[in-house]
């Protein structure tokens, strides 16, 4: 049987038009990365006039075939093959869509700079070469493509420059970026976008000072555009958040309706702490935007920083109504506005309706707090022992916020018992070894507290309060002071900002005699955490180093602030009778 010879111009429509009725062809891959340029309309290219034999049909249909049973990586070869012997643009781009559809990106971009060859003037075809080459991190051939396709631009040029660093964000080198933007945008600094688009590749380059002029050259050529306001304030920001702040400010008293850059400014004023002005700012946006629940989130969360705990109620109730993303924190919320608010029976109600997720244990731990202080200790303890029966339910946790609760009531050793009855369960539980440890020293049952101590230094190694408590325990009894020491050093080397063990190394380096070193530990744990405690210490070290009115100063300032605190006070009398 002979078969009448066609061109394979005339066939390929129709094949490929068909194979895309079926489902199981792979979609057409869109370039790997934004690229500049929006696509142009179709074109059609010059195309070859090529005789249909019999293996240009074979490979055809088992390109395609492939293709439908997802036997992707033998559909790209068998159109790269065919490609590259009939020279076809449109086999070149469907062996580059279905290559970069499948990842395999050495062919991907071996069939779109053939495509790009045979068809020069495809827009298609250079944004996907973009791509490719961003993800390849190959900015040498990266620049030309991109510089061609900005030459095509015409009126649209400036979005094109505005997503310029978008495209160029996967490259690794931002110095080398900076400079490519540089020398792409050259032909076009009459546009502010130009400047813009200079401006962020120097903030990823870590070019602060020329960000921040390039920033405010692309403001001062076009002043009410958004865009360039809001990349100056950022770009200032890096050196004084105040003054960006400012200037965020001063725009809106021009451009009032500058939704985004009173979003902004909000945001700032919020990290300023300035929260009366900052809630004034989303109250406006929420004006123009009254069902926007990250804007009423906002507002309420503003509310309850001012103490308007009735305000924020109002909006995180309306939040319930807008179907806000997490309304489980709502509801959490709501039960701590309740509380404030002095309606305890409320509270419970939206602690209860929290939900199983991030918030649900601090729900249920409120809950069981406030049955407590409002004298339900009895059914605090019930709803505790039943969350821990539950399946998966933490029974150290629920024992240790028992023991929280009976100590609370000062019914201290009714709650160590608590604890010692989940310990028998859970003999090598750290937390509930620790905190029998710490119940035990106060109780002057020093042996037994070592011992837990030691454990959960072996169950967990990293636990620096552990190796800080047992050192402080014997600094604190004048004995083992190298011993002591090592471990209060160990605990450090774990967690080297603490101020508890920051003022435990100053309170051994004392007992040891080391007063100027124990005054340098002391200070910094005082400026981390003004801790009676820790003001006891030091003062004490100040008082023996001479600087006695220093000491009384510390001493008189914080006894006003922790009048109830016994250690102070004890050391005070001491000195000062």
């Amino acid at each position: 049987m002979t078969t009448r010879p066609l061109l394979l111009a005339v066939l390929l429509p129709l094949v490929l038009g068909a194979c895309a009725q079926t489902a199981k062809r792979p979609p057409v891959a869109a370039a790997p990365t934004e690229s500049p340029a929006e696509a142009a309309p179709p074109r059609a290219p010059q195309l070859p006039e090529i005789e249909l034999t019999r293996q240009i049909t074979y490979q055809l249909l088992l390109g395609e075939v492939a293709a439908q049973r997802g036997e992707l990586g033998l559909s790209a070869s068998a159109y790269m093959d065919l490609a590259q012997s009939t020279r076809d643009p449109r086999i070149a781009k469907r062996a580059a869509e279905i290559s970069a559809f499948s990842r395999q990106n050495d062919i991907a971009l071996q069939a779109t700079q053939l495509w790009l060859e045979l068809d020069p003037e495809s827009v298609q075809a250079r944004q996907m070469l973009t791509g490719l080459l961003v993800n390849a991190n190959r900015p040498q051939e990266l620049e030309p493509q991109l510089a061609s396709l900005l030459a095509q631009e015409g009126n649209q040029i400036g979005e094109s420059l505005l997503r310029l660093n978008r495209v160029l964000g996967r490259l690794s080198d931002k110095a080398e970026v900076l400079a490519m933007v540089d020398r792409l945008t050259e032909p076009y600094l009459q546009y502010p976008e130009a400047w813009f688009a200079r401006s962020q590749a120097a903030m990823q380059a870590r070019e602060p000072k020329r960000a921040l002029a390039d920033a405010t050259k692309a403001h001062d050529m076009r002043p009410e555009w958004e865009p360039g306001l809001l990349l100056k304030a950022q770009a200032t920001a890096e050196s004084d958040p105040h003054a960006a702040t400012r200037l965020m400010g001063d725009y809106l008293k021009k451009y009032p309706q500058a939704r985004d850059v009173r979003l902004q400014y909000a945001r700032s004023l919020v990290a300023e702490r300035n929260f009366p002005e900052a809630r004034k700012q989303f109250e406006n946006i929420l004006g123009g935007a009254p069902n926007n629940p990250d804007v009423v989130f906002a507002v309420g969360v503003l509310a309850m920083q001012m103490q308007d705990y009735a305000g924020a109620q109002t909006y995180f109730k309306r939040l319930l109504t807008l179907r806000y993303q997490d309304m489980n924190l709502i509801k959490l919320y709501l039960g701590q506005l309740a509380e404030e608010l002095k309606q305890p029976d409320e509270a419970l109600d939206w602690y209860r309706q929290v939900g199983q997720g991030d918030h649900y244990l601090g729900a249920q731990g409120r809950y069981v707090l406030l049955l407590s202080r409002t004298g339900r200790l009895d059914e605090a303890r019930a709803h505790l022992r039943d969350l821990a029966a539950r399946p998966g339910g933490d029974k150290a946790r629920s024992a240790l916020m028992e023991f929280q609760l009976l100590r609370d009531a000062n019914r201290v050793e009714e709650g160590y018992a608590v604890l010692e009855e989940a310990l028998v369960a859970q003999p090598d539980n750290a937390e509930l070894l620790y905190e029998t440890a710490m119940i035990a020293e106060r109780q002057n049952r020093i042996e037994v507290a070592e011992q837990r101590l030691r454990r959960v230094i072996e169950v967990k190694p990293d636990h620096a309060h552990a190796y800080n408590a047992l050192g402080y325990s014997l600094a604190d009894r004048n004995i083992r002071l190298d011993e002591a020491q090592a471990l209060i050093a160990k605990g450090l080397e774990l967690a080297p900002d603490d101020p508890f063990i920051l003022d435990s190394m100053g309170w051994v380096l004392f007992r040891r005699g080391d007063l100027n070193g124990a005054l340098t530990y002391l200070e910094r744990a005082f400026a981390i955490r003004p801790d009676p405690e820790i003001a006891a210490h030091l003062g004490e070290v100040q008082w023996l180093l001479g600087r006695r009115e220093d000491a009384e100063k510390l001493w008189r300032t914080v006894a006003a602030q922790h009048p109830d605190n016994a250690a102070l006070e004890s050391t005070i009398k001491r000195y000062i009778p």
